[in-house]
C-alpha cells in the first residue's frame, strides 16, 4: 500500500535553505533539492544546491532556478541513486503556501516545491507540496525534520 507522499528534510539542509532565504531577503531565494525516492511515497532530501535567482526583476515575488545549475546537477547525478527531486524558494513577507504565480509555473508534477516564509528577514518553518496539474493546485506533503 502506497501512503501519501512525505518529505524527509535533514536539519543541515533546512539550515542552508533558511540562510539562503535570509540572505536573499527581500527577494526570493531558490535552489534545487537533491535526494532519493524511497518506497511508500517517502522522498528523502540528501543535499541542496543553491541557485542564483535568474528571474527578471522584481524578484520579491518570483524565482527562476539557473538552468545551468540544473543541467550540471543532472550530469553529476547520472548513474547515482540520487536525483533532483524538487526545488525550494522563499516567500518574502508572505506565507509558505503556493502563490498564483507558483501554480502557473508548476509543470513537472513529480517535483517537490519546498517554500519557506521570510517575515521581516527572519525565515520560518518550510512547507512542502507536490503539484496537481489536473486540479491546477498543489497537494501538501508531510514534512519531517531529521537530525
Amino acid at each position: 500500500m502506497i501512503r501519501s507522499p512525505s518529505l524527509l528534510l535533514p536539519a543541515a539542509a533546512r539550515a542552508r535553505i533558511a540562510k539562503a532565504a535570509e540572505g536573499a531577503y527581500p527577494e526570493e531565494c531558490c535552489g534545487l533539492l537533491i535526494g532519493r525516492r524511497e518506497g511508500g511515497g517517502l522522498i528523502e532530501i540528501t543535499d541542496v544546491a543553491e541557485s542564483d535567482n535568474v528571474a527578471p526583476p522584481p524578484r520579491h515575488n518570483r524565482f527562476e532556478v539557473d538552468p545551468a545549475l540544473r543541467f550540471a546537477l543532472i550530469r553529476r547525478l547520472r548513474g547515482s541513486p540520487e536525483e533532483i527531486v524538487g526545488h525550494y524558494h522563499s516567500h518574502p513577507d508572505a506565507p509558505p503556501f503556493p502563490s498564483a504565480r507558483d501554480i502557473d509555473g508548476a509543470f513537472e508534477a513529480d517535483l517537490v516545491w519546498l517554500i519557506v516564509a521570510v517575515a521581516g528577514g527572519v525565515p520560518g518553518w518550510p512547507a512542502a507540496f507536490l503539484p496537481d496539474p489536473a486540479a491546477g493546485s498543489f497537494v501538501p506533503l508531510s514534512l519531517t525534520l531529521r537530525g
